[in-house]
């Protein structure tokens, strides 16, 4: 199974949402400064380096510095450990509509 870990550290990341909303904005952006999405939020530079830093530990984001700047981008990897996750639970999700289907099919034909 999954490393509960890595999914916890994934699932505490995203869980706030304040961080998600950063993590998404760079998602969008192909890298972005800690000045860029301070100034696409309502939360001061101070709270988004602090959100940036969750996302890091987590492995969901990366940095390069260049210069005084340093600019942040999505890691895609880092969201392996949720989607490992998902898919596991959404196959025993698939399997108990299956049944219910078939059960619903025998009461009501």
């Amino acid at each position: 199974m999954i490393e509960a870990a890595s999914i916890t550290a994934v699932m505490r990341a995203l869980a706030d949402p304040t961080r998600r909303a950063v993590f998404e904005q760079i998602v969008d952006a192909d890298e972005i400064t800690v000045v860029e999405l301070t100034r696409a939020s309502s939360v001061t530079q101070g709270a988004i380096s602090q959100h940036l830093k969750a996302l890091k530990q987590a492995g969901l984001v990366a940095e390069r510095p260049e210069g005084r700047k340093v600019y942040y981008r999505a890691e895609p990897e880092g969201l392996e450990p949720l989607v490992d996750w998902m898919s596991h639970y959404g196959t025993f999700w698939r399997d108990r509509f299956a049944n219910l289907r078939t059960l619903l099919k025998e009461i009501d034909p």
